[in-house]
């Protein structure tokens, strides 16, 4: 589509030729979504693939995910020895349910900057503990958790002028074991549910439920619960509110497929451990 309110396009080469923000920006990364309808606020565009960032750095302390690395770059990847959880990006890639030209083009930080329940860039990076490095717009850095950023539907903590620069995984999140999930009303539809359980060498459990709640959600555990207890973490932590409703899932039944994949994958995960 066609954005005619633009105006001026800026293609900087590094960050200092950004300069301030003002009313009517928007970061280009793949424009998948930003080319996809109307923008009528919009008037200039920041072509952040002009910044050439290294789109994958993988190294002792994890992994680097630069916010311009497409999906196809991401599915791509071949990961160290030992990175057990490695699985679970060409899952989550793959719950794109996308065209080629949509996999070379989309980008995993605007994935993650939309900030829709089903965005599967989400459910990976929260489910690895990436932690996300957003650029301020008076030049300096914060660090963010998946959850910290996305608070909901196309609503996230980035304050104007804000860049997401990339993401963050480290090394020990990528060595747990690993359970995946996902459920659609269709069988090529978007996902309605999409949970991930990752069990640590410590024998701590984390749970992360997204695509059934209308933000991300990570839930925490010391040790593998049984399932009573998991069972009622989901529902003191998950209130009947926050599944979210769209045409791709009503919330009464996003919260059954939730509690249903949660025990499976509690059960999956118990089946190998000592």
């Amino acid at each position: 589509m066609d954005i005619n309110t633009v105006t001026d396009v800026l293609r900087p080469r590094r960050r200092g030729e950004i300069g301030q923000p003002r009313p009517g920006d928007a970061f280009l990364g793949g424009g998948t979504f930003l080319f996809s309808e109307p923008q009528p606020g919009l008037t200039r565009l920041i072509d952040l693939p002009a910044l050439a960032w290294t789109p994958l750095a993988a190294g002792p302390g994890g992994l680097d995910i630069a916010a311009t690395c497409t999906i196809a770059e991401l599915y791509a990847f071949e990961a160290p020895a030992g990175w057990t959880a490695a699985p679970l990006i060409g899952e989550c890639c793959r719950a794109f349910l996308a065209s080629f030209k949509v996999w070379n083009m989309a980008t995993v930080g605007g994935n993650i900057c939309l900030g829709l329940p089903a965005g599967p860039m989400i459910s990976l990076a929260t489910a690895l503990d990436a932690r996300c490095l957003v650029w301020t717009a008076e030049g300096g850095e914060r660090l963010l958790s998946v959850p910290e950023l996305v608070r909901g539907p196309r609503d996230t903590a980035l304050a104007p002028g804000e860049c997401l620069r990339g993401l963050e995984v480290p090394a020990a999140a990528l060595a747990r074991r690993v359970a995946f999930r996902r459920a659609s009303l269709t069988p090529l539809g978007r996902s309605g549910v999409l949970l991930i359980g990752t069990l640590g060498r410590d024998g701590s459990f984390q749970l992360t439920v997204t695509a059934a709640t209308r933000r991300p959600m990570r839930l925490d555990f010391a040790v593998l619960p049984d399932r009573a207890a998991l069972d009622a973490r989901l529902a003191d932590a998950i209130p009947q509110a926050l599944y979210y409703d769209d045409v791709h899932g009503r919330p009464d039944w996003r919260r059954h497929m939730t509690r249903l994949f949660a025990e499976e994958i509690r059960t999956e995960l118990l089946e190998g451990t000592p």
